[in-house]
């Protein structure tokens, strides 16, 4: 397992606890070893995106998906009936998994559908008015006039 210390980070910025604080998430949760169930991140548009989950087996009922503190959780547990099947041979996996996005600032789920086996989650980053970035017109400044006085006059 790899190690990272941020001490040196912490020691130099003000204000970035949030980026150290997720770091620190990534690499205690190494979401290298989770490969189920495979899973796309797709951008489409400048600021939205589309996670499309392999749920294969699985229906609406059986899957949930939150949004909580920054986080997109999608959790699945398959229905007991099950139970009553006897299979000669089992490809398809429906086991129950749980997987979670971390979202950024002003990120917003807009919705999520269920078809053909996938399950597609659409974000959109909705930056308030008051963060957007605008334009400050720049004046003319007032042409200051200075009073010569001849010399001879002050003498």
């Amino acid at each position: 397992m790899r190690t990272l210390n941020l001490a040196p980070l912490h020691r130099a910025t003000v204000g970035f606890d949030q980026i150290t604080d997720m770091m620190d998430r990534i690499m205690a949760n190494d979401g290298g070893n989770q490969s189920y169930p495979p899973y796309n991140i797709e951008k489409t548009a400048d600021d939205s995106w589309r996670i499309s989950i392999a749920v294969a087996g699985f229906s609406e009922a059986d899957l949930h998906v939150e949004v909580k503190e920054n986080a997109l959780h999608v959790t699945a547990k398959k229905a007991d009936d099950e139970m009553e099947r006897t299979y000669l041979h089992r490809g398809i996996a429906t086991r129950a998994f749980g997987r979670r996005f971390q979202l950024a600032d002003h990120v917003k789920v807009t919705g999520a559908s269920h078809e053909n086996g996938m399950l597609h989650i659409d974000l959109v980053r909705e930056v308030p008015e008051a963060l957007k970035p605008r334009r400050i017109e720049i004046s003319k400044a007032p042409k200051v006039t200075q009073d010569v006085i001849e010399a001879d006059k002050v003498n």
